[in-house]
């Protein structure tokens, strides 16, 4: 039955894109099949096959390494500051952002990152038949943040169509940065991590060319990684990338301060006036959602306030609520909530993508502004599409 409902949720998902496809009769079906397939493919090697559980097991090991490796850093700045089986989650989650951060600058300075995100999105560009500049794209914002991700296409954003800036747009509202994959990775199972960040960039582009199809050019697009990173040399590319990492880590934690502080004070008057959080309502309000990723009935309350909380607010306040959850929930519930939370999908999301478009092109951050509510519904689809996907082989 379960499989039936998650069968029904995929469905469901491309059903409302295909409705609210401004072009339908421009839709790739091919391209979307050719992509449904590599995703399929992809999560029954990732859950189902032992050789692909060992990969994500050994990444997920070699990952965790780095991050115990990375605190040596933070110990040495600010060892002693947390009492013996303490946990602060600015310490023990956000800091180690800045040392995953400068590993990202130093591999991208050595044309490591840059050379992989090339060839992995041309090849996805020659089997789908998509534009190189979006499947690159889609492909980088799987390492790089969306105001990064941008920035390395920003010689094509003048020219493109409402429809491509959609899609682009959506891959950088749909994604998340590797910069910050150690901190989710530290509150969630490191397979659904490493899971949701490969699958999102299919479904990203499988969404966006069905709610905003691109029309085929004769125009050669030339992807050009010669300016990956503004650094001149190894240390500049780690001193930038650490800068970045701290930059991240503080302006996380001020939101993090900001929106757990409102939350707190907006389910307070919710109980007060009604009697049930803020949270609660959000429990209901997305519960058939969840129920139609394949979350268990008994669940999808839990499900549901985890999802309502992410898009109003941020991933890392769901993550830190649904988190306390996870030792009581099923397996199935865990994996297709864990998936769905790792995305940018929430409301912050436009302004970043828009105030970052305002700094390659200001006509173009109209634009996205513009449909900017649409593309969260779209974003919030692409990890639900990604999530029941999941689902299914759990």
């Amino acid at each position: 039955m379960s499989i039936l409902i998650g069968i029904l949720g995929l469905v469901v998902v491309f059903g409302l894109a295909y409705l609210m496809s401004n072009d339908k009769k421009a839709i790739d079906y091919k391209a979307i099949g050719i992509m449904l397939v590599m995703q399929i493919a992809l999560t029954l090697i990732m859950f189902k096959t032992t050789i692909g559980l060992k990969v994500i097991e050994a990444i997920g090991n070699g990952i965790t390494t780095v991050i115990n490796i990375g605190r040596e850093g933070v110990d040495f700045v600010i060892g002693g500051w947390v009492p013996e089986g303490g946990s602060v989650f600015f310490v023990n989650v956000l800091l180690i952002i800045i040392f995953t951060s400068m590993l990202l600058s130093v591999l991208t300075y050595i044309r490591i990152l840059p050379l992989l995100i090339k060839y992995v999105g041309g090849f996805l560009s020659k089997i789908t038949g998509l534009s190189s500049v979006t499947t690159f794209h889609a492909v980088n914002n799987i390492f790089f943040g969306q105001s990064e991700g941008l920035l390395a296409i920003k010689s094509h954003i003048q020219k493109m169509s409402d429809n491509k800036l959609f899609v682009i747009a959506l891959s950088s509202m749909g994604s998340v940065s590797a910069s910050i994959m150690a901190s989710y990775i530290t509150m969630l199972p490191t397979k659904y991590v490493l899971g949701a960040m490969t699958l999102n960039a299919l479904s990203a582009l499988m969404i966006g060319i069905i709610m905003a199809p691109e029309r085929k050019t004769v125009e050669k697009e030339v992807v050009d990684i010669k300016n990956a990173t503004p650094a001149k040399s190894l240390f500049e590319a780690i001193s930038i990338g650490a800068l970045d990492g701290g930059k991240v880590a503080l302006i996380v934690a001020a939101m993090l301060i900001a929106y757990v502080g409102l939350m707190a004070v907006i389910d307070a008057g919710f109980s007060a006036i009604i009697g049930i959080s803020f949270t609660e309502v959000l429990g209901y309000v997305f519960a058939p959602f969840a129920w139609l990723m394949g979350v268990p009935s008994s669940e999808i309350l839990i499900a549901g306030q985890a999802m309502g909380t992410k898009i109003a607010t941020n991933e890392f306040v769901a993550m830190l609520q649904f988190v306390e959850y996870i030792p009581t929930l099923s397996e199935k519930t865990v994996g297709v909530i864990s998936v769905f939370l790792i995305s940018f999908a929430n409301f912050s999301s436009i302004g970043i993508i828009s105030g970052s478009l305002q700094a390659i092109s200001g006509e173009k951050a109209a634009v996205v502004s513009k449909f900017g509510l649409k593309m969260l519904l779209a974003a919030t689809m692409v990890s639900m599409l990604t999530a029941t996907l999941v689902g299914l082989f759990i």
